[in-house]
């Protein structure tokens, strides 16, 4: 199973700061091909823990396999990684005992490039774009159902496309039709009313879908809240993200305590951090790592402890 090879590895690995020989615990909150948690392991040593969330059906039979189905310490949890605190709880994992989280957000190569998930305007495949394919409503199902603010809202807000609402008008006379029912039927609809170069307002609009099928704005500031309570004193926190929206939340997030950046003061009028901020700017791949993985070259990593 050809999934993609891990963004930053090297810096997000240094960033957890592992202690092999003192049994930690640790949580890969995005486990997709595994790469990063093949990492975490061998410098996990036989004393730690590792749990890995993904709520994809790949990525479960992936956890299947070596290095990961023969080590002591790992356990897969096919879970959305917004549900990380119910999820560890249930696992006998105590509030306050994790000692770091990593998370790389977005959609994985794997993903993208298989025809039938429809992630990728490069195929024609039906317009699903379901991380999790067993529930909840797909690509096809928000384009016929949406009203055209709406649709205006997903376009220019989460794929920040900049005819947005020219897009949406043109989506809702499409289903008047015909209903949506492919990818062909979204690029179709998209080259009639396009701007700028194809590939990246296409880009813009099948990942707008893609968040707001997945509601990956939302599972991420649930996870963030999570996190805050299930690190331990000293914890890290370290977030790959791709979108201008996800690494704003955790920026925010990482100041404030909140996603939206609201300060917040004590009775005293100190201003309440949750967290030490060890990356007063993301950390990027170099030009070598873009170069050999162009899908890189968006990531910006931040730590917090």
């Amino acid at each position: 199973m050809n999934y993609h090879a891990p963004a930053l590895l090297t810096e997000s690995l240094d960033a957890l700061q592992i202690r092999p020989t003192e049994g930690g615990v640790y949580v890969d909150a995005t486990f997709g091909g595994g790469g990063h948690a093949a990492a975490i392991l061998e410098r996990l040593g036989d004393k730690g823990r590792l749990y890995a969330f993904d709520q994809d059906e790949d990525a479960r039979a992936n956890a299947m396999n070596k290095p990961f189905a023969g080590h002591a310490g790992f356990h897969f949890v096919q879970s959305n990684f917004r549900f990380l605190k119910r999820q560890l709880r249930a696992l006998g994992v105590r509030p306050g005992s994790v000692d770091g989280m990593l998370a790389d957000l977005g959609v994985s190569s794997h993903q993208l490039d298989t025809p039938e998930r429809g992630f990728s305007y490069r195929f024609d495949a039906a317009l699903d774009m379901r991380m999790n394919t067993a529930e909840g409503q797909s690509a096809a199902d928000v384009l016929n159902k949406y009203t055209a603010e709406a649709l205006q809202r997903v376009f220019g807000e989460l794929g920040e496309v900049r005819n947005a609402r020219t897009l949406a008008q043109a989506c809702v006379q499409f289903r008047e039709k015909s209903r949506f029912r492919n990818t062909a039927d979204l690029t179709g609809v998209c080259e009639s009313v396009m701007i700028g170069e194809r590939w990246r307002y296409l880009s813009q609009v099948f990942q707008a879908l893609r968040m707001e099928v997945n509601d990956e704005t939302g599972a991420l500031a649930d996870f963030l809240q999570d996190s805050l309570e299930m690190l331990a004193r000293g914890g890290r926190l370290v977030v790959i993200a791709y979108h201008s929206i996800e690494d704003r939340m955790v920026k925010n997030f990482l100041k404030a305590g909140n996603t939206e950046g609201t300060i917040n003061q004590d009775f005293y009028g100190n201003i309440e951090r949750p967290f030490e901020i060890i990356t007063k700017k993301p950390i990027e791949p170099s030009k070598a790592e873009t170069e050999e993985n162009p899908r890189a070259r968006s990531a910006k990593l931040r730590i917090g402890i």
